[in-house]
């Protein structure tokens, strides 16, 4: 079993919502706070890209989709939201309720509070100056099905130790990771320079990562979840860059103004109803 103590998430909305089978589970949006502006996606080699504003608040917006609880794992530039740890589906997240839809707004700092998520310069971002710039530019989740579990009626006399020790996903993801690492035999020098290379080169094309903000009140309680899977059901990534650098990499098409004519039929031609002309008789 896969018990894990995660964030409740704080509800925006309430009230069930007809399911729709072709959504995913959760759907991942970022909002600009400074100008409510929903960001819109562009699809481009795959992937899903946004145009951030270099000094702008944002929110991740998270909506469940379901009529059960989920687990979302929460990524920014490679980084745990919660956490700050270097991001893995096995960490702690936020459980949103059936059908819930919320915004998180920042690095959790700590039950009441957070430091808000902000687009800024590559270097000021919070994986570069924590030394991990080599993801900065997408943001992520990982989202978790609930087990559903039989809770028996409890005892007279109950037990002070309630539930078994269990071993957490990240300790065996360690240990899996460490055995790996000592049969894999060394990479050759010229792969390791090409690798280096890559990420170099992935680093230096971005422009823009998140920032470590001003702190605000954003309250969450802890609640308990059991995976019902130690893989995620779903995979989200949204990556992001300024507005120039995605028309400079072809993600945004360079495309004129559209050019309104005259004799183009419009549905709102006008603001208001204006009065008839006179009748002819």
């Amino acid at each position: 079993m896969f018990r894990s103590f995660a964030l409740l998430a704080a509800a925006l909305t309430a009230g069930a919502c007809v399911p729709v089978q072709a959504r995913p589970l959760v759907e991942l949006a970022v909002i600009d706070r400074d100008n409510g502006d929903w960001l819109p996606a562009w699809s481009w080699r795959g992937q899903q890209w946004i145009a951030g504003a270099p000094g702008h608040r944002y929110s991740v917006r998270l909506t469940n989709n379901t009529g059960q609880r989920v687990l979302v794992v929460l990524s920014v530039d490679g980084v745990n939201a919660v956490s700050g740890q270097t991001a893995s589906p096995s960490q702690s997240g936020y459980v949103l309720d059936a059908w819930q839809s919320t915004e998180i707004n920042g690095w959790r700092k700590s039950l009441d509070d957070v430091a808000q998520f902000v687009f800024t310069d590559l270097g000021d971002s919070y994986a570069a100056r924590t030394g991990r710039p080599d993801n900065i530019g997408v943001i992520g989740a990982a989202v978790f099905q609930e087990r559903q579990v039989y809770r028996p009626a409890p005892r007279p006399y109950p037990s002070p130790y309630p539930y078994p020790p269990y071993a957490r996903a990240e300790d065996g993801a360690a240990k899996a990771e460490s055995r790996a690492a000592g049969n894999a035999a060394p990479a050759a020098p010229a792969a390791e320079r090409a690798r280096e290379s890559v990420a170099a080169d992935s680093v230096a094309a971005q422009s823009i990562g998140t920032g470590h903000g001003a702190r605000e009140w954003s309250p969450v309680s802890q609640t308990e979840f059991v995976r019902a899977s130690r893989s995620p059901a779903q995979l989200v990534e949204l990556r992001y860059d300024d507005y120039t650098s995605l028309v400079a990499r072809g993600v945004v098409p360079r495309y004129r103004d559209p050019v309104y004519r005259p004799d183009t039929p419009r549905a709102f031609p006008d603001g208001f109803v204006a009065d008839p002309p006179p009748r002819r008789w």
